[in-house]
């Protein structure tokens, strides 16, 4: 596939989940204001953003900021995942703009399409059965990899490492699409070439540099092909 701007011909393309292929980030922070809110916690809404596509550190900053002890944290996390365990089985889940034609133009190029996302096994699995994309993609990589690998999670770039091997191409020739600025460091960090699709937070001067291109949405970029 020849994009504009890109000189290489891409035959892969690797994709973050999260913000990126479906609106879960948007589930996530609705579900945190309420399990908050349930809690009596009294945090900022706008503070649930800075778990948006968070490293491991951010979050646990976040937690101990706002929660006095582990078991009001552990509390809070389920009921978050609940809610959007939930919320997905009622049909709230929806594919990004754009992913839809986006999948079916790279399928229809015979394209290699494989999932890099720090989200669990089963809650990825659940988000893809219940889009119905989940056929798309020759294989997945989650948190369940991270942990069984003993690799480092994003902004490390261990997982995209592992994809780009599983997957099998040149370096070159495989393109990834991401959402956060974390992502996207992990992504410039392994070598890779990285189109990031901004969610809900605006891409930042260091994701200008780290990024290939920005695209709004994938309808914007399939325009490029």
């Amino acid at each position: 596939m020849q994009v504009k701007g890109i000189a290489d011909d891409i035959q892969g393309v690797i994709f973050d989940m999260d913000g990126l292929l479906i609106n879960s980030e948007k589930l996530y922070w609705d579900a945190n204001i309420q399990a908050a809110e349930e809690e009596k916690i009294g945090t900022p809404r706008d503070a649930y953003l800075k778990l948006t596509g968070a490293t491991v550190k951010e979050m646990q900053d976040f937690y101990h900021k706002y929660f006095k002890t582990e078991a009001d944290r552990d509390r809070f996390i389920k009921r978050t995942d609940d809610l959007v365990w939930q919320w997905t089985d009622e049909g709230k889940l929806k594919l990004q703009p754009g992913v839809q034609e986006a999948l079916d133009e790279f399928q229809k190029r015979n394209l290699r399409m494989a999932i890099a996302s720090s989200n669990y096994e089963d809650v990825l699995q659940h988000a893809l059965w219940a889009t119905g994309v989940r056929n798309y993609f020759d294989f997945y990589l989650s948190y369940l990899d991270v942990q069984k690998g003993h690799i480092k999670a994003k902004p490390a770039p261990d997982i995209y490492l592992a994809a780009a091997k599983k997957m099998g191409l040149p370096k070159k020739n495989i393109l990834v699409f991401e959402d956060s600025s974390t992502g996207v460091q992990a992504v410039a960090s392994a070598g890779l070439k990285c189109i990031m699709v901004p969610d809900l937070i605006s891409p930042t001067e260091q994701d200008k540099e780290n990024a290939i291109m920005i695209c709004q949405n994938f309808f914007e970029f399939l325009k490029k092909i």
